[in-house]
């Protein structure tokens, strides 16, 4: 526990630091002024989006007393509009635009306050569904498109604003803030101004990804001006951390040269306090003299002492360090590379050892240098603070056909900074069978430990990341968990993803590296961040001044070996207080203890779950063939149903059992007491079903890139839509008003309104796949992994708090009832697909899945927690 204290006062010392403290405006600014002229609010209604279909959104313009037509006046846009506009709301803006006008500290400006689309449900019983996420949180050019070539036109229409973008400004809070940043993103040309709300510059969809970006652009910002507003106590949940987030993007903005401000206030996630700051804010944004703001950075570099335990004693037992024949690698094809081994005077070749590997290993084996890290083993395993352990000290690769520039290793970047699995792979395969060879290691997780700095410390991460199975301690010292090639994903990832069982230590410092690829302390504590909020055993160590270096690292280093090698088990915080109405993080999901249980194997190929009102759980062997039928508490035999082969499986209102035969170019109905077959529609090549309340089958055909109408009782098909790249798996929504299909060739699942008539409408790309890394392509310097294109989005489920479930390449994903990712479930057996799920068993809170060979299913809490 005490360290999780000390990294919440880390934050707060972080946040110091960077801290602009909200002014305290005049509160009559806010205030309806008796001699002060009163603009004009009208009302409207928008429902003709093209890029939005099947939205519905209010909206209201404030039209100055002062507007003149003769002189195009300012504009200023306000997402989640509604709210800005109440004249007794938090904002005020009405009152606020009506006084700074007055008073010349504002030019004359026209607001529009508009509110996110709705698409309202056409099927009876069915709820209507929030756009606001998907329009606010994405990172695209929808949403700047919806308000300039849709929305503004109709809403201005008679009015004449200004077309320069420095008389343009827009503005949100909370997702609409990111949403306002995204619109000026990408159009400079039509809003040169921003003002952000307590931003959700997090990973509610890529938001984390921004601070990346801006640095890009350092030798050309676009024209764009910046007010950020946040809350000291802003939210730490599934998303991301906000105050983190905001600093790191104000930093950002700062290092490429943009104006900005960057403003914290009292008070957490509302409008409150971001009100009261409003009037200053805008006397900012229109202010053409406003000053950016320079936080100050105190630099204090301590005189570098070493640890004692990093010095030789004479009573203690020395280790030997070895050096090893030069290795010439082929996974990383053409580079060579020198390492070391080091072995305690304890190892006993009868017993196995604990493994230790250090990237950069000349430095950390340099017994003159800072690390020094035989001379630490050898006290620490002497006083028996920690097991007997083998280190592999081990230099980044070299191409062999180059000459060396200044001792540097040219593979060092690619080897380290990339994502992925194959520097483990090159650790597992290559390297650590070589040692094996000679010494007796053991091949517990929990004795196997990987470390290093800089680029080695995130390298160390991603090793463990990759495989917890081979390694589940982390050693990073200013660790580059920033954008030298797309290592600024991991908090996001970490946030939602299932916990793995790695415990890391981590360590940094004020004065670490900012320049074109991060901040390295924003970046290491929003790591830190992600890692307690899921619960990780992990540990930050912070220090004012220092820079990227070994200093601070090094002097930490017996302590973290001390804690990372402890016996002690550790017992996860949860904190979910943070998580908002709607919020479905992995956390309250998943039950601590369960995993995994095999529900049948030595299957063929297996596909096609399903369940009925009981909770039972059928399954199609594919190469059997069979249908079978397993009793909802997985108790006794499974059951044949029949001896036929599909590709989806679903139960209609009336118990009718329908399967996909897309070789037979059919769908079929299947009697489950005689297991008598029976054609229902013929002519169609269907993949995967779902069965309406009313009885109506609507199937994925992905060939033919088809989402296909059946009437069971005529056989009739019609197509409902065309065009998603390969339309695989299919579920509805608990009230049927929303239809789900996945995509096995696109990254994304796509989301229609079904109509009474099982007609759809409403396509939107609402959840966004996460993708896996393509091992073969190309990881270059300052830009994200090369994932692959395809999510191969397979099998759909639903459950009784609406998550969606959606089977693919990384495992199954889990999606809320907006569209927005709740995480993901890594495959019970990732060497093999996971190609259908369902929430089956009792009470439906087992979530059954097929892979490969094998069915598993596993205990979930899915009711939604309750709330005081």
């Amino acid at each position: 526990m005490k360290f999780l204290v000390a990294i919440a006062l880390i934050w707060h010392i972080g946040l110091a630091g960077d801290l602009v403290l909200g002014e305290q405006p005049d509160a009559a600014d806010r205030e309806v002024q008796s001699d002060v002229p009163h603009g004009k609010v009208t009302s409207g209604v928008f429902d003709q989006s093209q890029i939005f279909p099947g939205t519905t959104r209010d909206y209201r313009v404030y039209m100055p007393a002062q507007y003149d037509a003769k002189k195009p006046a300012s504009l200023m846009v306000f997402m989640d509009g509604i709210n800005y506009a109440k004249e007794n709301g938090a904002f005020r803006v009405p009152v606020v635009f009506d006084n700074l006008i007055a008073k010349g500290e504002m030019p004359v400006t026209v607001a529009v306050f508009v509110n996110p689309g709705t698409i309202n449900a056409t099927k009876p019983g069915a709820r209507n569904r929030s756009n606001r996420s998907f329009e606010y949180d994405s990172l695209s050019d929808h949403y700047a498109n919806f308000l300039v070539n849709e929305f503004l036109p109709v809403a201005l229409e008679g009015l004449e604003v200004s077309d320069d973008p420095q008389h343009r400004a827009v503005c949100g809070i909370s997702s609409g803030g990111i949403c306002a940043w995204t619109v000026a993103w990408e159009k400079p040309d039509q809003f040169g101004k921003v003002l952000s709300n307590i931003g959700s510059f997090t990973n509610i969809r890529g938001g984390w990804a921004y601070p990346g970006l801006i640095r890009k652009t350092k030798d050309n910002p676009k024209p764009i001006k910046v007010y950020l507003q946040d809350g000291k106590d802003d939210l730490n949940n599934l998303h991301g951390n906000w105050p983190l987030a905001n600093h790191d993007m104000a930093a950002a903005l700062r290092f490429a040269g943009y104006q900005s401000k960057l403003v914290f206030t009292e008070g957490g996630h509302s409008g409150h306090h971001a009100g009261i700051e409003l009037p200053s804010a805008l006397r900012w944004l229109w202010d053409e003299d406003a000053e950016s703001d320079q936080p100050e950075n105190p630099q204090t570099k301590p005189e570098w002492q070493p640890a004692p335990e990093a010095v030789r004693r004479d009573d203690v037992p020395q280790g030997e360090l070895i050096k090893m024949p030069e290795w010439e690698s082929k996974i990383f094809k053409d580079t060579i590379r020198d390492w070391w081994i080091y072995v305690p005077a304890q190892y006993n070749a009868n017993q196995p050892a604990a493994l230790m590997v250090f990237q950069d290993g000349q430095r950390f084996g340099d017994e003159q240098g800072r690390w020094r890290v035989p001379i630490v083993f050898d006290n620490l395993i002497a006083q028996g603070e920690m097991p007997p352990t083998i280190a592999v000290l081990i230099n980044p690769g070299h191409d062999k056909n180059r000459k060396r520039v200044k001792n540097k290793s040219s593979n060092r970047s690619l080897e380290y900074d990339g994502l992925g699995d194959r520097y483990s792979r090159f650790l597992l395969e290559e390297i650590l069978p070589e040692v094996e060879r000679k010494y007796n290691i053991s091949d517990d997780p929990k004795m196997r430990a990987i470390g290093g700095s800089s680029s080695g410390g995130i390298c160390a991460f991603t090793a463990a990341w990759e495989r917890p199975d081979s390694f589940s301690k982390v050693y990073s010292s200013v660790g580059s968990f920033t954008n030298l090639r797309g290592g600024n994903v991991y908090p996001a990832l970490v946030r939602k993803t299932e916990p793995k069982p790695i415990r890391v230590y981590m360590a940094d410092t004020s004065g670490d590296i900012d320049n074109a690829f991060g901040s390295w302390p924003w970046a290491n504590q929003r790591m830190a961040s992600s890692l307690q909020y899921m619960g990780y055993d992990s540990r930050f160590d912070w220090a004012e001044g220092y820079a990227h270096n070994a200093d601070y690292g090094s002097s930490r280093f017996p302590d973290a070996m001390r804690w990372l090698w402890r016996s002690e088990a550790h017992t996860p915080s949860i904190d979910t207080q943070d998580d908002l109405r709607g919020d479905l993080t992995l956390l309250n999901l998943l039950i601590p203890g369960e995993t995994w249980e095999i529900v049948a194997d030595k299957l063929g190929f297996a596909d096609a779950t399903c369940t009925d009102a009981d909770g039972n759980f059928y399954f199609s062997d594919m190469r059997a063939p069979a249908i079978y039928s397993v009793p909802a508490n997985n108790q006794g035999e499974r059951e044949t149903l029949a001896p036929v082969a599909v590709s989806g499986l679903e139960f209609g209102p009336d118990g009718t059992l329908y399967g996909c035969q897309g070789a037979q170019k059919r769908v079929i109905a299947v009697d489950t007491k005689t297991g008598e077959i029976r054609s229902v529609a013929d002519g169609v090549a269907p993949n995967d079903l779902a069965v309406t309340d009313d009885g109506i089958i609507l199937i994925t055909e992905t060939r033919a890139q088809q989402v296909t109408r059946i009437d069971p009782a005529s056989g009739e098909t019609t197509a409902v839509d065309t065009g998603i790249t390969r339309p695989n798996g299919i579920v509805l929504s608990r009230d049927g008003g929303t239809l789900v299909v996945s995509d096995h060739g696109g990254e994304f699942t796509w989301t229609f309104r079904v109509a009474a008539d099982a007609s759809l409408d409403a396509k939107l790309p609402s959840m966004t796949m996460r993708l896996p890394i393509n091992p073969d392509g190309e990881f270059r310097f300052n830009e994200p992994p090369p994932y692959l294109s395809a999510s191969r989005g397979d099998g759909s489920a639903v459950d009784k708090s609406d998550r969606y479930y959606v089977t693919s390449a990384v495992g199954i994903a889990v999606f809320d009832p907006t569209g927005r990712l709740c995480g993901v479930l890594p495959s019970p057996n990732p060497a093999k697909p996971v190609t259908s799920c369902v929430l089956a068993g009792p009470g439906h809170e087992y979530l059954y899945v097929t892979n490969g060979d094998t069915v598993y299913r596993r205990h979930l809490k899915v009711k939604p927690a309750s709330r005081d």
